[in-house]
């Protein structure tokens, strides 16, 4: 058997003051680790919100009707709620595996030498958006599901996807300061297809609010808004994001720019496509709910790509960092 390490009470009161601290001092993971652990945690961002859409498409918004508890006597699901409140609660306990994919995260970046600070901040960002979302998610349901919340909710998801996919990127570089590698006029059209993206997201969350798949089979508030016209509302600022995709990669092209954001662009342009003729086809089949969840998982992955074309522009070389990290981090008191 092996030994067991000695555990001072030094050690203890360290692990106390500052448990991070105590494991970057002790363990230096493999930059693959690093890049695995954040990689999980924006996979997870995105699993929730399919998750979570699949909660309101089988009608299970209200499977457990209270929180924190799934109803007032039990922490969990009981029998007599059914599959719903099966859903439901299973969905609450994917938010702790979230939790531990973004902690793993933050262990890791924290862990990784050199220190690098701003990595962390990202970590540290994207648990208080969960944090945050988690009490939301709460609202939604002691609010009866009310839309706008559930909009709200969807929204502040879509934030979380942003920093997680900033923090994957920003893993694989350096820290020193970043260097544009396309023109003044190119990032400002890229600005305008992130807006144009935001609006679509947001313009979605009122489809979603104002459309039939209210979440539960009970009466359920409704955005009062012609759901149809919103729809075409939707699709026009879809169109926009299409077509200033088209035209960055021209313009891409024209600057002969490198080849990262041409890749970038062209891979959000095809991935526009497909999500348009998944929205096209799920508008006139009377929105069946497999091809719902498929344009909700869609949106995640263009989201994702809107920001990497954004992060493509710039480059950022190797900087000279502290490798012992902050001072008063690494000083542990050791046997």
């Amino acid at each position: 058997m092996g030994s067991v390490p000695n555990v001072t009470r030094a050690d203890a009161q360290a692990i106390l003051r500052n448990p991070l601290a105590f494991i970057a001092a002790r363990w230096t993971p493999d930059p693959r680790t690093v890049r695995r652990a954040v990689l999980a945690a924006l996979v997870m961002a995105v699993v929730i919100v399919v998750t979570g859409g699949a909660v309101r498409l089988t009608g299970s918004g209200l499977g457990c009707p209270t929180w924190p508890k799934c109803t007032d006597d039990s922490l969990t699901s009981t029998r007599e709620m059914g599959l719903h409140g099966v859903i439901e609660f299973g969905n609450r306990m994917l938010t702790y595996v979230l939790c531990a994919a973004v902690g793993w995260a933050i262990i890791a970046v924290r862990s990784q030498k050199p220190y690098r600070r701003g990595l962390t901040r990202l970590g540290w960002t994207q648990f208080w958006i969960v944090m945050g979302n988690a009490i939301l998610g709460g609202i939604v349901v002691l609010v009866g599901l009310n839309p706008y919340t559930v909009a709200a909710h969807f929204l502040l998801s879509s934030a979380l996807i942003a920093v997680a996919t900033v923090m994957w990127q920003r893993v694989r570089e350096g820290d020193g300061e970043p260097r544009p590698l396309v023109g003044t006029a190119v990032r400002q059209l890229v600005w305008f297809l992130v807006a144009a993206a935001v609006l679509v997201i947001a313009v979605g969350t009122v489809v979603t609010g104002s459309g039939p798949h209210a979440g539960d089979s009970s009466e359920v508030e409704r955005m009062p808004l012609d759901w149809e016209t919103v729809s075409k509302v939707h699709a026009v600022l879809a169109w926009i994001v299409v077509t200033l995709t088209f035209a960055l990669w021209f313009v891409l092209k024209a600057v002969d720019a490198p080849k990262e954001p041409l890749h970038r662009t062209r891979e959000l342009f095809l991935i526009m496509l497909a999500q348009g003729v998944i929205g096209y086809v799920q508008y006139f089949t009377d929105l069946p709910e497999v091809l719902v969840g498929a344009h909700m998982f869609g949106s995640c992955v263009m989201w994702i790509w809107v920001v990497r074309v954004l992060l493509s522009l710039r480059e950022r070389p190797e900087a000279v960092t502290d490798l012992q990290g902050p001072a008063t981090e690494t000083k542990l008191t050791t046997a």
